[in-house]
């Protein structure tokens, strides 16, 4: 999905923080609060929301802070007050409603990954050539036009992304 957002650059962000240098990953964490988000009450699900990048993914060009779309500040059905985009990732991966980011040298455990880890994995980059173990990720369909066209590897963005997962042929990449 194509969605105008706006906002500022992740890697702002990380040089805004001045991590240490034993931080290698950013942990993210969304609001909890069953009051206003009722399904945050089903117990089976591992709330709060969490999920993660390295700061290496944060640092990206095409990693940003979303906190706008369609020209206005981002409204709550978006994910306000902030959100992660990251396009060449699945869009589970673009946690919103922000409350908490902790850089750390521990690889953060997300809330697919502990909810279904044999579906969902960390890195979750769009590889078409592997199936979800329920469903093809080999076609996508294009909203509005009901039609399906072929997955592009990290969504078409492997020139200025694939570089980052080198040498990495043995973790869950693509699930």
């Amino acid at each position: 999905m194509t969605v105008p957002w706006s906002g500022f650059a992740m890697k702002q962000l990380v040089d805004l923080a001045k991590p240490t240098s034993g931080a290698k990953f950013i942990r993210i964490e969304t609001f909890m609060d069953p009051k206003i988000a009722p399904g945050q009450r089903q117990v089976w699900y591992p709330w709060p929301y969490v999920d993660g990048c390295t700061i290496e993914e944060a640092r990206n060009d095409l990693a940003f802070m979303v906190t706008g779309a369609y020209g206005k500040p981002l409204g709550n059905q978006f994910g306000a007050p902030l959100r992660v985009h990251m396009p060449w990732k699945y869009g589970f991966k673009a946690v919103k409603s922000i409350r908490r980011i902790t850089f750390t040298n521990e690889r953060p455990v997300s809330f697919w990954e502990k909810a279904q880890a044999s579906e969902y994995g960390f890195w979750a980059n769009v590889n078409p050539a592997i199936a979800h173990p329920r469903w093809s990720q080999a076609t996508e369909e294009v909203l509005g036009e009901g039609r399906r066209v072929p997955t592009l590897i990290w969504n078409g963005y492997g020139e200025f992304v694939a570089d980052m997962y080198k040498g990495m042929e043995g973790e869950k990449l693509f699930i």
